[in-house]
Order: structure tokens, then sequence, then C-alpha cells
């Protein structure tokens, strides 16, 4: 069980007894105590107490080298999720992250998914909807954070990440394709620091240095990550509610022709030696094994935390070029001290 408050953005509707429904409706900014396993729009806070609370909640001890006062963690979840399922791959995601030493905060995107996966094509739709909620309730955040009244607060170094799992991935590419629209959003310097995606429900032809689609997103984050396994069968094109679409990021990585701040981290190999009756997971096991992982957390949090260069991540093997994530691996035994000034002995 959670132990802190979870935050989440709301972006289903509300019916006619006060209850979410898998449609999209007006956003609704959620404070979620510890107890509940399930959440209502009886746990909604204004925006503005909600955005401070997320600052305050993720604002850590200052960072000399890099200035950064604190991370959140923007975690966009995939279609057939319902929100006990949203809920607890977020308090997932942040509890395997802490244990990892990671210190920011996960906070959920849920958009109208059905808990049905003959709804695919028209979750599908809903998150196309959404995808602007995305811009205009999430990274607006970051927007009136670091841009008060028009101009750039510099005090403002809380780094923003984006996390999309299945057609997540898709919600965040959109996203951003709909930002470059927005003149508010374009003339501004904003930045995300880390974008990745876990079982991408896009094309992997989608992500190349040429797609006009993905182009958006290379332009204002340092770093994609994406992880793939070759053994998610929910990704293959042998599923009929597919319709034959062609291969994705998730199944079978990136493409060659990936700008340089793309990286591929195949985890076929370690999915195969993993079993689901001693694994923490919700949902189909080939599609949804990261969120409760410990390697992939660890992975994740130093990708999290940029300290590291992407080839030397612990949590992966170097074969000519091709990451692959490797289990049984820690942080470096002296990391937390190396940025530990010496001063000039007397």
């Amino acid at each position: 069980m959670a132990t802190t408050n979870t935050f989440v953005v709301c972006t289903r509707a509300i019916d006619h007894s006060g209850q979410y429904i898998p449609e999209p409706g007006d956003t609704t900014f959620l404070r979620v105590s510890p107890a509940k396993q399930n959440y209502t729009p009886a746990d909604k806070i204004s925006r503005e107490r909600w955005k401070k609370a997320v600052i305050a909640a993720a604002d850590g001890d200052e960072d000399d080298v890099t200035g950064s006062t604190g991370d959140v963690l923007f975690f966009v979840h995939g279609y057939n999720n319902d929100i006990p399922t949203v809920l607890w791959r977020t308090r997932t995601l942040q509890s395997t992250l802490a244990a990892q030493g990671w210190r920011g905060l996960v906070v959920g995107f849920d958009w109208p998914s059905d808990n049905s996966t003959l709804n695919y094509l028209e979750d599908r739709n809903d998150a196309s909807q959404v995808a602007q909620r995305l811009i205009d309730d999430v990274l607006q955040l970051l927007i009136d954070a670091q841009f008060p009244d028009g101009v750039e607060d510099p005090r403002c170094t809380i780094n923003v990440h984006l996390l999309g799992h299945s057609t997540g991935a898709y919600v965040i590419m959109e996203a951003f394709a709909n930002a470059s629209k927005k003149g508010g959003f374009f003339k501004k310097p904003w930045r995300i620091a880390q974008v990745a995606f876990i079982g991408g429900d896009v094309s992997s032809a989608s992500l190349a240095e040429t797609s006009d689609w993905a182009s958006p997103m290379y332009a204002r984050i340092f770093r994609l990550t994406n992880y793939a396994n070759g053994y998610d069968k929910v990704l293959g094109v042998s599923n009929m509610k597919r319709l034959g679409t062609s291969p994705r990021a998730g199944r079978v990585g990136i493409p060659a022709n990936v700008p340089r701040k793309a990286v591929n981290v195949d985890c076929s190999d370690y999915f195969s030696t993993k079993d689901p009756a001693t694994s923490v997971f919700t949902g189909t096991f080939n599609h949804a094994w990261h969120i409760g992982d410990p390697t992939f957390a660890l992975d994740l949090a130093l990708t999290l935390e940029g300290e590291i260069d992407r080839l030397v991540v612990p949590t992966r093997d170097n074969a000519n070029g091709r990451l692959k994530l490797v289990g049984g691996r820690s942080r470096p035994e002296h990391q937390a001290d190396w940025d530990d000034p010496r001063p000039i002995a007397p």
C-alpha cells in the first residue's frame, strides 16, 4: 500500500451519478489518499492547489552540478486500463523507483480507456483526443512554472519526464505534434528531460529521424529511451484487433535512422528468464512486466537521473552498439560520493 498521496491528472468524463466513465471529459486534478485503491471525482482539488502540491512533493535538494531541484515523471498508461490499474501502476512505479534511489515524484496521466480489448480502436481515437490535454493540463504546468507572467524564471529547475506504456507512447507523440502548432508553446524554449516508452504501441518507422510526426518530440526532449521486447505478444502483427499494422517499436525496437538522442534497450533476453509466478505485475505479463520489475526500475531510475551515459548504464550490456537489459546489477558502488569536492590538504 502507498504511504503518501498519489497525484493524478484525469481526463475521463463524469456521468450523471458523479462517477468516472471511459469517455473523454473535462480534466480533473486528483490527490488520492494512501488508503484508497480507487479514485473518484471526490478526490479532485483545484488546479492551482494541485500544481503547488506536486511541485512541493517533487522539490528535492539542489544538485550542485546540474542545479536541478527535483523531478516529476508523468506516467501515461495504455489502452485497456481501468482506474484501479492506473492507480496501482502509478504507485508501483513510485515505490520501485524510490527503492532504487530515485527521489522524484510519479504522477499518473489518466485518459479514458475501457477495460476491454475489444475497445482498442475506440481507445486509440480517445487517446488522440486527449493528447491535447497532455499539452494543456500537464505541459502547461511546466510552462507556467518556468515562465510566470511570460518571463523565464531561472529558479524553476524541476525536471519533467514522460513515460508512455503501450498506447501511452502514441498519446505522448501526438501531444508533441499538437504542441508544435500552438504559438504559446512553440515560441518558448521549454524542454522535457527524459521520455521513455515501454511496450510502445507506435510503429518503429514513426520514430525515424525523417518522421514528421516524431520531429516535434525530438525537438523538445533531451533523450528518448525505447524499451523493446521481442516476446511482446500483444504488439504482434498477428493480433487480429491490430488489423495488421506495421511492426511496433515496443516489439522490434527503433529503426536505424534515428537522432542521436534516441536509444533502444532490448529487453528480450532478460524477459525470457522471468517467471510470472514470482513477478510483481498486473495485466498481460509479456506486455506489462516492466512495472514492478526491479531491474527495469533501476535502469529507468538511472535514465531519469541522467548522470551516467546511456552506453555505460550498469543494467545494460553493449554488444556492438546494441544495448541489452541485464539483471543482477546495481548502482556503481561509490556513485553517491562522486560529486563530493575535496579541499586541498593543509
